[in-house]
C-alpha cells in the first residue's frame, strides 16, 4: 500500500516525537545527582519504565503528571534517597519542558501537507499542550490517557482512538500508527490489526530505553530511523 493512500497517520508522541528520554534523564538530576554511585543512562531509563510501567497498571485512571510524581516517589525509595512531595509534584510538571527530536516539527509540517495526523499518547492534556507548542502543527485528533482513562499497551485506548476515527469516516485500513515503542505501540497495534510503522529512534543501542521488553518481538509493516526519513518517503511518492 503506497503511504499516500492512508488517510491519516496516528502517533505515539513521547519517544517518536518528543525526546522523553533525554527529558527524563535531565528532570531527574535532582534525584540521581545525590546517588553514591553513578547510574548509566540505561540503568536510569529501565528502572523508570518499572515504575512507570506498573503504576499506570495499578492506577490507569490517573493523569500522566499525577502519576509521573509517584514514579519519581518509586525511584527514590528504590535508590534509598529522601524526598519530600514538592519535589515528586516538580518532576510530574517537567513534561511540558521536554524536548522535541531535532526532526520533528519540520517532519510534521511536511507531512501534513500530504495526510491527516492525530496523536494516541500516554499523557494528560495540559502536559500534551505543552509538547504540541514545540511540535508546531494543529492535529486533526488528540487523544490522550486522560480522556481514555488507561495507558498503552491497554486496547481500550486503541478501540477508542479507531472509535473516534470511524465517525469521521476513516476504516482501520486507511490509518497508519506511527511509533517508536514495541511495548506500548507495535504489540497493542499488532493485536487491533492496524498497519504500524516503526521510528526506530533507538537504533544503534542495546534494550528498550524507557519502555518495558515487550517479549516476541511485533511485526512492524515498515520501518524508518527518524521522522525526516517518513516524510522523505512521503515526499518521493
Amino acid at each position: 500500500m503506497k503511504l499516500r493512500s492512508y488517510k491519516i497517520l496516528t502517533f505515539d508522541v513521547y519517544g517518536t516525537l518528543i525526546d522523553w528520554e533525554s527529558g527524563m534523564v535531565n528532570a531527574l538530576k535532582p534525584l540521581t545527582d545525590r546517588l553514591p554511585d553513578l547510574l548509566s543512562r540505561d540503568q536510569i531509563l529501565e528502572a523508570h519504565a518499572f515504575h512507570e510501567s506498573t503504576t499506570q497498571k495499578w492506577t490507569p485512571g490517573k493523569p500522566y503528571t499525577e502519576l509521573l510524581a509517584i514514579v519519581y516517589r518509586r525511584l527514590a525509595e528504590q535508590w534509598g534517597i529522601a524526598v519530600n512531595w514538592e519535589e515528586c509534584q516538580a518532576y510530574g510538571h517537567s513534561v511540558r519542558q521536554w524536548p522535541a527530536f531535532d526532526d520533528s516539527r519540520s517532519a510534521l509540517a511536511r507531512l501534513k501537507k500530504h495526510v491527516q495526523l492525530a496523536v494516541l499518547t500516554n499523557t494528560d492534556n495540559i502536559s500534551f499542550q505543552g509538547s504540541s507548542s514545540r511540535l508546531g502543527i494543529d492535529f486533526d485528533g488528540v487523544y490522550t490517557a486522560e480522556d481514555i482513562g488507561s495507558y498503552k499497551p491497554d486496547l481500550r485506548n486503541f478501540d477508542y482512538m479507531l472509535e473516534q476515527l470511524a465517525v469521521r469516516g476513516i476504516e482501520k485500513h486507511e490509518i497508519l500508527h506511527v511509533a517508536e515503542s514495541m511495548f506500548h505501540d507495535h504489540a497493542p497495534a499488532n493485536a487491533k490489526g492496524l498497519t504500524n510503522c516503526w521510528i526506530y529512534r533507538r537504533h544503534g543501542k542495546e534494550g528498550f530505553g524507557a519502555t518495558m521488553n515487550p517479549g516476541d518481538m511485533p511485526d512492524v509493516a515498515m520501518q524508518f530511523n527518524s521522522m525526516a526519513e517518513l516524510a522523505d518517503a512521503f515526499d518521493a511518492e
